[in-house]
């Protein structure tokens, strides 16, 4: 290669860009809103790859002239095929959204943090109160749970009445009792 061809490799490269970038995004866009929400909502680990993946193909096809817009376009549905199928899967059997899901793990409860799970998990203090913050609450004192959940955002828990969204996460040691009335 060249030096000149370092910064201009002539208009056919640019018109390919320019042309495969079109119909990438628009297929994209396509299979997307085909696929639904979940492909796009929040992610676990299993939807992140999916989206890498899809990048590295967009941009693979963009920059690449060795790959047809046909095999791009074949990767794209393939992929969101698979996301699919793992989606349908994990709706139907628990044992499969296990495999693909981390189980949300209780990070602060009742005033205490809970530092085990927090270094098995890999979050500091200062982040969780940084999420409580996030949440427009000014205290810790007004907190009663910090979940870290499968998409890896901290769910602020503020009140407990019968313990039921907290049911999965809670430890055994320390069962459920309804806040005392001031």
């Amino acid at each position: 290669m060249s030096s000149a061809n370092v910064f201009f490799a002539g208009w056919e490269a640019i018109l390919h860009v320019i042309v495969v970038g079109i119909a990438m995004y628009a297929s994209l866009v396509v299979f997307l809103r085909l696929s639904g929400s979940r492909t796009i909502a929040s992610m676990n680990a299993f939807d992140f790859i999916v989206t890498v993946a899809l990048g590295a193909v967009f941009g693979r096809a963009l920059t690449a002239n060795s790959v047809a817009l046909a095999e791009a376009l074949t990767a794209f549905a393939l992929l969101i095929v698979l996301q699919y199928i793992a989606a349908w899967l994990q709706t139907r059997w628990p044992r499969f959204e296990r495999a693909l899901k981390n189980d949300p793990a209780l990070l602060y409860f009742r005033g205490e943090f809970l530092r085990d799970a927090m270094g098995d998990q890999r979050v500091t203090e200062s982040e969780l109160r940084g999420a409580v913050r996030k949440e427009n609450v000014g205290s810790m004192d007004e907190v009663e749970a910090l979940v870290l959940e499968p998409d890896g955002k901290v769910s602020v828990i503020t009140s407990v009445k019968d313990g039921s969204a907290l049911g999965p996460v809670i430890p055994d040691e320390q069962p459920m009792q309804p806040p005392s009335e001031p």
